[in-house]
């Protein structure tokens, strides 16, 4: 099997290519499982400044696994990293963090005082985000203090206390797969990059931005992303026909569609807005309002 360098985890690892992307297996960031990068997307990556690399790899690891460990597909572009590490969702301070480690535990663990074995901690500090081993030793030992964690050896146990913490944390609830189908207009892709993802992921779902152009920073549409999502968002905006036809798809899966679209393209549709009732929208942020009342 072809082995290639992870750029977030920094092991080398089995590769399987599928289509333009290549799938990662077992590393780091998915022990059990495996990601998918854009093949157009690794030398981009990899030619990131030193510093750069050192603030956003460690954490886009961390993401992978945690979104693979909820039993959900993760696919990357080099154009997902930015809005991934700029998330809301990524913790920052050293409690929030130890609450992924709790949580990580509770998806694991049949009951309070149940085992998990995490071995070796070398390979597992992306579980609370960190950016290195001390940082995670210190985070358990917190943990120990808090009496919400036990650690014997390599096996770490919840507490009574720790799984009632954890069980009533709103943190533990998974986020769902939305995918977000636009056109190819570079103005509109920033528009949702910027101020509509994190707006979305807000109200519990994971976006993932899909346009018909297939390049080394744009994620193309994907028959099988769509038919692994929870909600589809169709804008309309710019006319694309590959929106409609991927949306169409989707529905015909029976899943739900939130159709959107700019001002100046409402009156331009192809099918009459009766027929789909859009969200004619002026503005980014008049639209993050409404989709965010939709979504909740």
């Amino acid at each position: 099997m072809i082995k290639k360098h992870c750029l977030f985890c920094d092991e080398i690892v089995p590769i399987q290519p599928e289509g333009d992307y290549d799938r990662y297996i077992g590393c780091s960031c998915s022990p059990c499982g495996f990601y998918s990068l854009l093949r157009d997307s690794y030398e981009p990556i990899n030619s990131f400044p030193h510093q750069k690399k050192r603030n956003m790899l460690h954490l886009v690891s961390a993401y992978i696994r945690e979104i693979t460990d909820c039993d959900e597909k993760v696919t990357l572009s080099a154009d997902d990293l930015e809005s991934i590490v700029n998330s809301p969702n990524i913790p920052i301070t050293i409690e929030d963090k130890g609450i992924r480690l709790l949580q990580y535990l509770y998806r694991h663990a049949e009951a309070p005082g149940k085992p998990v074995v995490i071995q070796p901690l070398s390979r597992n500090y992306n579980l609370t985000y960190s950016l290195n081993l001390q940082e995670l030793v210190y985070i358990i030992d917190k943990l120990i203090n808090e009496k919400v964690l036990i650690r014997e050896g390599m096996n770490f146990k919840l507490t009574e206390k720790g799984w009632r913490e954890v069980a009533a944390s709103a943190g533990s609830k998974k986020l769902k797969p939305c995918v977000v189908l636009i056109s190819d207009e570079e103005d509109l892709r920033k528009v949702w990059l910027d101020k509509l993802l994190t707006k979305i992921e807000q109200c519990g779902y994971q976006p993932r931005l899909l346009t018909h152009t297939n390049t080394h920073n744009r994620e193309k549409y994907s028959l099988e992303l769509i038919a692994d999502s929870k909600m589809i968002i169709a804008d309309l905006t710019g006319q694309s026909p590959e929106v409609y036809f991927t949306a169409g798809y989707a529905l015909g899966l029976n899943i739900p569609v939130i159709w959107t679209v700019n001002s100046r393209d409402a009156d331009k549709l192809f099918v009459q807005i009766k027929d789909i009732r859009p969200i004619v929208w002026e503005t980014a942020e008049d639209l993050a309002v409404i989709l965010q009342q939709r979504l909740s």
